[in-house]
């Protein structure tokens, strides 16, 4: 099957995205593996004429928003992010009223139409860049609390919180991460700042996942605690196959994230199937508040 896939890709000239959650055996057929803006970029820079996002559907927006040129296919259309629905167009815009003249930053797990209301993005990488680039002393952030209230802990600007959150990285628990710490006490826990607060408080680093990945390697220890979804700990483990990895908790599983598989994945390279488009009206201004974002230094 896998091989099957890789003529495919070659035949259309595609190219395979595979976030670092999705189920192993897609990461391993793909081309690019990583987080969901730095393959956009990536794949925007290729020569590729169809992208292949095996994640959700924010991300394949996000493809399509960088890249309006290719076409973008999402294997799984009904891949979605709980998060990134708990902010729509509609709330966001009766929020800005209220906070007339509040940039808003907007986190890059956020629907296009989302993005296309917001003064900036950000990741989770450089959130804290983000906030201290804008001259207000108050800020919106949307759609993750978790990231809003880690950012305002770094600041002393004014962060108004969008009450949205990863209901898998909000699952994990100051228990959950003293058992593991329990059961692998030489272990260097590292969270990502979709986590709760008081577990951010527990960690020994804080980390997007390809900062984790980063880190991992870099890194003298030879064990961690990964504060993530779980699907991170198979590219975690190729990076670094002398170091051992586990879990913070198994309970931070997305489903959406696995509902892909290599037979959908085929089928759809066959059938060019599940295609995402966003208009030029939502496009444009979406483009605009990530290039903000990418035009900071560093």
């Amino acid at each position: 099957m896998k091989d099957i896939i890789r003529q495919l890709a070659r035949k259309k000239n595609a190219i395979i995205l595979a976030h670092n959650y999705v189920p192993s055996d897609i990461q391993d057929v793909a081309d690019l593996c990583g987080d969901s803006l730095e393959l956009s970029l990536k794949a925007a820079e290729t020569d590729a004429d169809i992208i292949v996002f095996c994640g959700v559907r924010f991300m394949a927006e996000t493809a399509a928003i960088l890249s309006p040129e290719k076409t973008v296919l999402l294997p799984v259309e009904d891949a979605g992010c709980p998060m990134a629905d708990m902010v729509t167009p509609e709330t966001l815009r009766q929020r800005k009223a209220q906070l007339p003249g509040i940039p808003v930053v907007t986190y890059v797990n956020s629907t296009a139409a989302v993005k296309a209301l917001s003064d900036i993005c950000c990741t989770s990488a450089n959130v804290l860049q983000v906030v201290e680039s804008l001259d207000s002393k108050e800020i919106l952030m949307t759609p993750d609390r978790n990231l809003a209230l880690y950012a305002a802990s770094h600041t002393s600007k004014t962060i108004h919180l969008w009450e949205g959150f990863c209901p898998f990285h909000n699952t994990l628990t100051r228990q959950d991460v003293m058992e593991a710490r329990k059961q692998h006490p030489e272990a260097l826990f590292i969270a990502h700042p979709e986590c709760p607060p008081e577990v951010l408080l527990m960690a020994d680093a804080i980390s997007s996942t390809s900062g984790m990945i980063r880190m991992a390697r870099e890194s003298d220890h030879r064990e961690f605690i990964i504060g993530t979804e779980t699907g991170l700990l198979h590219p975690l483990q190729q990076a670094c196959p002398e170091k051992a990895f586990y879990p913070a908790s198994t309970n931070m599983f997305c489903p959406d994230m696995k509902k892909i598989s290599l037979a959908i994945l085929a089928s759809t390279l066959e059938k060019e199937s599940g295609r995402v488009q966003v208009s030029e009206d939502i496009r444009l201004p979406a483009l605009k508040a990530v290039k903000r974002m990418m035009a900071l230094k560093g």
